[in-house]
């Protein structure tokens, strides 16, 4: 357990704006991670191993992508007790992302509302912050490490491809895994990426360009380093949408997929403050249509696929109706903020049951 409960801080969090409180966050977890006082967060680490896409997850709680855009954090994230943490999204060039405010809370449905737009340092910064993680610099095998490329919002869709072969190529060596992202709302047009022949398209050429890279890298000098594909979907998707994204996953042999990103629906909360603020809505809302999605992929995909599921994660119950659903590992972000780190522990512990049962 972390020695400073993390309802003394919340509250001091939740009177700033929500991006102030974010930055504050990440530049203490930048300045303390690897001293001391990284005693204040820390958690042991539970040990629920499980394999998945030829990786070797410690337990299965995970950091989503878009809390640690520049990947500045790493090691202070992993000390909470995740067994993997994922960082970005990283697009080629650096961008300042969409004007502010871009951040709300709605702390009466434990949610947030955000319209950020890939804010980040570019990839060359990013590379460099990920190799200067004492996890990189290790290679420790106690925690895995997934990267999240994106497109730049002034690069033409025609191009997209381009931006994503480009993050594949800086990130390839420094990855255990990399995802596609192409369902976040705040970049325009986007999700088009989700439609059956641009995806196809897609993740083609990332598929090949992956085979050349792989020979390029290898394995404790002895065979190609084929780094896992994950591709991250929206969950404003209907049954016929999802079933050709799974049919494309399954011809280009992509090797799982992340469901489901932020929403655009606001049904939930319509009544709440800030709801009518555009951007993706995260937290206990998208609970139920990231199921429905993790459901559907898992029917049209099989049983031996990889769902990593991501969405309205606030208890270990959710996390196990999440696998129920038919997820293998979950993702947490919105609820890491309303319930601070010891929700990593409590969703860790309730699938290790959940597991011992099974």
């Amino acid at each position: 357990m972390s020695l400073v409960p993390y309802g003394l801080v919340r509250p001091l969090l939740f009177r700033m704006d929500a991006e102030t409180a974010h930055d504050l966050t990440l530049n203490a977890l930048a300045r303390t991670q690897g001293t001391p006082l990284q005693r204040l967060y820390a958690q042991h680490q539970v040990s629920d191993p499980i394999m998945l896409a030829g990786l070797r997850f410690p337990n299965r709680v995970g950091l989503a992508a878009g809390l640690d855009k520049n990947a500045r954090c790493i090691d202070g994230l992993g000390a909470m007790g995740f067994g993997f943490v994922e960082v970005g999204t990283v697009t080629p060039l650096a961008q300042s992302g969409n004007p502010k405010p871009r951040m709300f809370r709605l702390p009466r449905g434990n949610a947030l509302i955000n319209r950020l737009g890939f804010n980040n340092q570019g990839l060359d910064a990013f590379v460099a912050n990920v190799q200067r993680s004492a996890l990189r610099r290790a290679q420790t095998p106690g925690l895995l490490l997934g990267l999240n490329i994106g497109k730049n919002a002034a690069t033409p869709m025609e191009r997209a491809t381009d931006d994503y072969l480009a993050c594949l190529e800086g990130v390839y060596a420094h990855a255990d895994y990399v995802t596609i992202n192409i369902s976040s709302p705040n970049t325009s047009n986007l999700r088009d990426l989700q439609t059956d022949s641009a995806l196809d398209a897609l993740l083609g050429a990332l598929v090949e360009r992956r085979q050349a890279l792989a020979k390029l890298h290898v394995w404790g000098q002895q065979s190609a380093k084929q780094v896992p594909l994950f591709l991250k979907i929206a969950p404003d998707l209907n049954a016929e949408q999802i079933a050709l994204i799974a049919a494309t996953l399954l011809r280009h042999q992509i090797d799982g997929v992340i469901a489901t990103n932020t929403t655009l629906e606001r049904e939930a909360v319509q009544w709440l403050p800030h709801a009518a603020e555009t951007g993706g809505l995260s937290g206990a809302p998208v609970r139920e249509m990231s199921n429905r999605v993790i459901s559907q992929l898992r029917a049209a995909l099989g049983p031996d696929f990889p769902i990593i599921g991501v969405g309205g994660i606030l208890s270990g119950a959710d996390a196990v109706a999440k696998v129920h659903a038919g997820a293998n590992v979950v993702q947490v972000y919105t609820g890491l903020i309303y319930r601070g780190p010891a929700l990593v522990r409590d969703v860790a512990l309730a699938l290790k049951a959940l597991g011992s049962k099974g």
